[in-house]
């Protein structure tokens, strides 16, 4: 997927200015591939200025480019939507925070069967759905 254009699309959609900056801030989480804290971000590249970075992802994750995770440490990290990614979970550290992407094929089939038995009995109509695992990371263990 092209996330300039897809970030350019959804930016221009809700008359949200489309920038170089945000772009380019688009382009550097998907570069570093996981859910990273604003700190790694700007490591990745030193041309951001921390505010302007914090403002930015406000943006792109209210137009639904970036997701938005609060681990256990409530350090927020970002990643790339999933309409970039994919439906995934994730594996949380209570100790350290680090947050690690997992695709579970299998659990979508329970959590889908268990939606729907929920929606019929409730009638709530479930749009989206969320599993974190929180424990300790190899590093931690």
């Amino acid at each position: 997927m092209d996330v300039t254009a897809i970030t350019r699309e959804r930016l221009q959609a809700k008359d949200q200015r489309v920038t170089p900056a945000r772009i380019k801030l688009a382009g550097a989480v998907a570069a570093l591939g996981r859910p990273v804290t604003i700190a790694e971000i700007l490591e990745h590249d030193a041309s951001f200025a921390m505010s302007s970075t914090y403002r930015n992802l406000t943006v792109l994750e209210a137009v639904g480019v970036i997701h938005r995770i609060v681990s256990n440490d409530d350090t927020a990290r970002y990643e790339l939507a999933e309409t970039f990614t994919g439906h995934h979970h994730h594996l949380m550290c209570e100790r350290c925070g680090a947050v690690i992407d997992v695709p579970l094929p299998d659990l979508e089939r329970a959590v889908h069967d268990a939606a729907v038995m929920v929606e019929a009995s409730h009638g709530f109509a479930t749009r989206v759905h969320r599993i974190d695992f929180i424990g300790r990371c190899t590093n931690c263990a």
